[in-house]
């Protein structure tokens, strides 16, 4: 019996890494060279070509950066989402295309989304909406633009594949920031984009949930899900660091509150002494993690055109535009304005 078991999951593919291979692509149509990206990524040529081919988290979240970088895309992730190919998710995309209606798979994608990416984690809410929200592990939020642009977009596509159906959103939010809102987004998803939000959501109206799906199979659903539950409780999960539980709780509070260390602790449900415990066997205390984190998010939202010093404070959690400056100068020798050529000059390069 034990041999039969195996055999049954051999049938649940690993599926992962389907929107990196998709935005290899994408940026190849564009004229970009991968093997100096694939590099830069940590990645190889090898592990792209092979469907099968496990890609970290992180790795996939960096190699969608440098890609939009070279093929000069800044929204490379959303572009993604239309080429991807929604079938090469296997039983991932089956067990909701078997779903009796829109609801119930987004149940089913919430449920299984962490077999086909263990860093983005999808959470179904019903109340008077349905939220889809994305949650980050084992992968700093504040890294990541591309693929939370694509996901949501694939959410929205899958729906209307499945329903045959023009489905909109009511709202859209994205924990990172843009200096505008493109009207690509704003008009593919037909509501209100928002960005520097609190947190990654999609909001659809209720009356969504009982829109039939065309390919119903309640018989088939009811396997598909099985297989889904074997894989599931076979999958192996990786430690996901402190540092980054920590970073994922403080990015989007950055422009909507004070930090405070007592607060963060409090989140994550351990004591302050516990927090600065566990950061000091990483190696980093709170407020250097701060800092760090505030530098590296500076250095990205200098690099945009558009986002101005003012913006760039706020988004950091600056009441004061002078209050950044000198954070700024004390973290790097330079103001934020004398930076701003070199780190816009480093990100094209």
């Amino acid at each position: 019996m034990r041999g039969s078991a195996n055999s049954r999951l051999a049938v649940v593919p690993r599926v992962n890494g389907a929107i990196s291979r998709a935005a290899c692509a994408q940026a190849q149509s564009a004229g970009v060279a991968l093997p100096a990206l694939l590099k830069a990524a940590n990645l190889t040529i090898e592990q792209i070509n092979d469907p099968h081919a496990p890609l970290a988290a992180r790795d996939q979240v960096n190699l969608l950066n440098v890609l939009a970088e070279a093929a000069q895309d800044p929204l490379l992730g959303f572009h993604t989402a239309a080429r991807i190919e929604l079938r090469e998710a296997s039983l991932f995309y089956f067990v909701m295309a078997s779903s009796e209606n829109l609801l119930d798979a987004l149940r089913r994608a919430a449920r299984y989304s962490s077999l086909v990416n263990e860093g983005v984690i999808q959470r179904c809410t019903v109340g008077t909406k349905i939220d889809v929200t994305l949650i980050y592990s084992g992968v700093s939020r504040h890294i990541d633009r591309h693929q939370a642009e694509c996901w949501m977009a694939m959410i929205v596509r899958l729906l209307r594949e499945l329903s045959k159906r023009q489905v909109n959103a009511e709202r859209v939010r994205f924990v990172h920031a843009r200096a505008t809102r493109p009207r690509e987004l704003t008009g593919y998803f037909g509501g209100e984009v928002e960005f520097g939000a609190d947190v990654d959501q999609i909001t659809f109206p209720t009356s969504i949930g009982a829109i039939p799906i065309a390919g119903a199979d309640p018989h088939l659903n009811k396997l598909l899900t099985h297989y889904c539950e074997e894989a599931l409780a076979h999958r192996s999960r990786g430690r996901e660091s402190f540092r980054t539980r920590v970073e994922n709780l403080l990015v989007p509070r950055l422009p909507h509150a004070e930090i405070h260390a007592p607060d963060i602790a409090r989140q994550l449900g351990v004591s302050q002494r516990t927090l600065a415990r566990n950061l000091a066997a990483e190696g980093v205390s709170f407020s250097t993690l701060l800092a760090e984190l505030r530098l590296d998010l500076a250095n990205r939202y200098l690099g945009e055109d558009g986002t101005s010093i003012s913006q760039v404070a706020w988004l950091l959690g600056y009441q004061q535009v002078s209050a950044f400056s000198k954070a700024y100068r004390r973290w790097t020798g330079h103001s934020p304005r004398a930076a701003r050529g070199a780190v816009t000059a480093a990100h094209r390069s």
